[in-house]
């Protein structure tokens, strides 16, 4: 099954995640992945980590036959997200602290979580993907 993607930035995320969350019960899976914005000069993340982590994240969801959602959300540039009170540092939902972090969404909550020092290691996506 395909992997469907959607995105979302800080000033779009309420509107994509009310979406998102819509359509959550007719997939197997759901998983949110906060992420660091391209840098345009480059094309690439300028965050490293999230350069190291995007690749591993998507082979092992795409790999995956069942239906699963994804919803990238980009936290902005370096010096936006450095703000100690950013809308995802502070949002009670997610209390996010580091990208990438990879959530994955149940009954209209946060059932798991990979932090930016987990979020490369496909073991620990596995684990993720396979929680019931």
């Amino acid at each position: 099954m395909p992997l469907k993607l959607s995105d979302a930035t800080v000033s779009s995320f309420d509107n994509v995640f009310d979406k998102f969350k819509s359509e959550a019960p007719k997939n197997k899976a759901n998983f949110i992945l906060f992420l660091a914005d391209k840098d345009p000069s480059t094309s690439l993340s300028w965050c490293p980590d999230c350069v190291r982590a995007e690749p591993v994240i998507y082979k092992t969801l795409e790999a995956s036959p069942d239906d699963i959602a994804l919803l990238q959300a980009y936290v902005g540039d370096r010096p936006t997200w450095r703000n100690p009170q950013h809308p995802f540092r502070v949002d009670s939902r997610f209390k996010l602290t580091g990208v990438p972090t990879l959530f994955r969404w149940e009954y209209d909550t946060v059932s798991g979580r990979l932090e930016d020092h987990d979020a490369h290691l496909e073991h620990k996506i596995k684990a993720l993907l396979s929680a019931d």
